[in-house]
């Protein structure tokens, strides 16, 4: 880019993810140029899916505890959510959500679709969603799901009416991008009628 120049960072935390201080120069369209620092957090790309039964018109989602929620909202924080997970190293995205949606929510699938890939929230995060549907069936169920103890996950695994989730969007039961993202993708795609 030929309007960004005198980039500089400082890592403030290193912990769960990296946060950076990014300065740098930037040239607007009037020409002039100004110094600006924006904050970076990088915690790398992840994975979602929305699990899907024909038969039954129902989905699969999660639920768990999200401190950011509950320090947003001072509620319980918890989140109503479609399976996800980070994506490690060098895995492709979807051998991620292959091995999270067994961990996750017990069912083993051997394929997904990816219908999309979004930034979550790129005024501040590098995250980059790769978004997939699969159908399942009640034969692919191989354990009761509910995360990793390793990873200090406690998850709740529901069967919702797809109908049902879609009205969760309007009562704000579901706030979480990737989910409202695939539940749309569904609707629009009518991809359970």
């Amino acid at each position: 880019m030929n309007n960004l120049k005198n980039i500089t960072k400082t890592t403030l935390s290193h912990d769960w993810a990296k946060l950076d201080r990014i300065d740098y120069d930037y040239q607007f369209k009037n020409g002039k140029w100004k110094r600006l620092s924006r904050e970076c957090y990088n915690r790398g790309n992840g994975a979602a899916i929305l699990l899907y039964n024909l038969e039954r018109q129902t989905v699969i989602l999660t639920k768990q505890f999200r401190m950011p929620i509950y320090e947003e909202n001072q509620v319980d924080g918890m989140s109503i959510e479609a399976c996800a997970g980070a994506i490690d190293n060098n895995d492709e995205p979807l051998e991620t959500i292959i091995r999270e949606t067994e961990e996750e929510v017990g069912y083993k699938i051997s394929n997904a679709k990816q219908v999309l890939s979004a930034y979550t929230s790129p005024g501040a995060l590098t995250e980059k969603m790769f978004l997939f549907v699969a159908e399942y069936k009640d034969a692919q169920k191989i354990n009761e799901g509910g995360g990793l103890e390793s990873e200090d996950e406690e998850i709740e695994v529901l069967e919702l009416s797809f109908s049902k989730a879609l009205e969760m969007i309007k009562t704000e039961e579901i706030i979480d991008a990737k989910t409202i993202m695939l539940l749309q993708y569904a609707q629009i795609n009518n991809l359970l009628d």
